[in-house]
């Protein structure tokens, strides 16, 4: 048997229709110097949007790459932003933060205390498809799981800089200072509309 799988091997392996016999024979072998370039190959193949796929980041999300910019972007097209920002910020997040919900996925005994612990499922916004899931305790903050240094695994592991180096830093407070801006924009529009309404009332009534 081969050294190293063809390239039909690894389809079946990335998209898991080999056996775990296999998969372990693949995971024991010696592996080939440009295996991660085979996979953003075949990565590559899977998507039917255009921007090169720098770094995979899970089954379904990769750090891209276009007109200079990183972003994050699932399979199915949607982007979640800046990669340096926390892309669960921008997922649709399902809380299970009570023994009814708990009790969906650890019924019984199993089921755990919703006062110690919350679980939180992310899905992708355009396709639904379930991204990540997060157990922490209640009220703890959104868990920033992966900051790669793209530009130092490219230079110093695979000997290809890229063209355009970004510094890796967590600017996931950026978005939060938004959604506070947001906030803030919508209250005093909405106490301006209410000010109106009041003196709308008042003149009719007069």
């Amino acid at each position: 048997m081969e050294s190293y799988p063809t390239k039909e091997v690894l389809k079946d392996l990335i998209a898991g229709k080999l056996d775990w016999p296999r998969v372990k024979q693949i995971m024991s072998s010696p592996k080939d110097a440009d295996r991660f370039q085979k996979y953003l190959s075949l990565a590559q193949e899977r998507v039917k949007w255009p921007e090169k796929i720098l770094l995979p980041m899970g089954e379904h999300l990769y750090v891209v790459a276009r007109d200079g910019a990183r972003f994050v972007k699932c399979d199915c097209g949607h982007e979640f932003g800046d990669w340096r920002e926390n892309w669960k910020l921008n997922a649709l997040i399902y809380s299970r933060d009570t023994r009814e919900k708990l009790a969906e996925i650890y019924p019984g005994p199993r089921s755990p205390d919703p006062q110690w612990c919350e679980i939180r499922e992310f899905y992708c916004p355009g396709c639904g498809a379930q991204l990540e899931v997060e157990s922490v305790p209640p009220g703890y903050p959104i868990t920033f799981d992966f900051l790669p240094d793209i530009d130092a695994f490219y230079e110093q592991w695979l000997g290809q800089p890229l063209p355009d180096k970004v510094e890796a830093n967590d600017r996931s407070s950026e978005v939060t200072r938004r959604w506070g801006k947001e906030l803030k924009r919508e209250k005093t529009n909405g106490a301006k509309h209410n000010g109106k309404s009041r003196g709308a009332r008042k003149s009719r009534r007069s």
